[in-house]
């Protein structure tokens, strides 16, 4: 008897510490619900940095075409570890996207990313994906 009781709470536990996660979010009138995503882009590489034209260049051919309908960039200065371990400081562009929750604009956003990566030889590119609402 004790131990079916101990199954049913741990049951419910598991059960209940689920729902702790989920969350719903619910937008006011004139507001939609969206994906806020930030990335932030380091500058250095092996052989330089990224300079103010190669990111207008990256903005214009890789994010534009897939983000016609706008963002916001601004240049910061941060610091990350490294894989090898090393505490890396170096000025970067953070890119501010507002977009629909959806498989083509996480295609894209993929893309984006794996795209500066390649094209300027980066260990990462920083994601912070979050869900809001929006009004224009």
């Amino acid at each position: 008897m004790q131990i079916l009781f101990c199954l049913i709470i741990t049951a419910i536990v598991t059960t209940l510490s689920g729902c702790a996660t989920t969350y719903i979010i619910s937008c006011r009138d004139g507001d939609r619900l969206a994906i806020h995503d930030s990335l932030y882009f380091g500058t250095a590489k092996p052989n330089g940095i990224v300079t103010t034209e190669d990111w207008a260049g990256f903005l214009e051919s890789t994010v534009t075409p897939r983000f016609p309908q706008g963002l916001t960039s601004s240049r910061a200065s941060g610091q990350f570890r490294g894989a090898d371990g090393e505490i890396v400081r170096e000025d970067s562009h953070v890119l501010q996207l507002l977009h629909a929750d959806d498989a083509p604009n996480e295609k894209a956003i993929r893309e984006v990313m794996d795209t500066y990566k390649i094209q300027f030889h980066q260990e990462s590119v920083l994601r912070i994906r979050s869900h809001t609402c929006a009004s224009f």
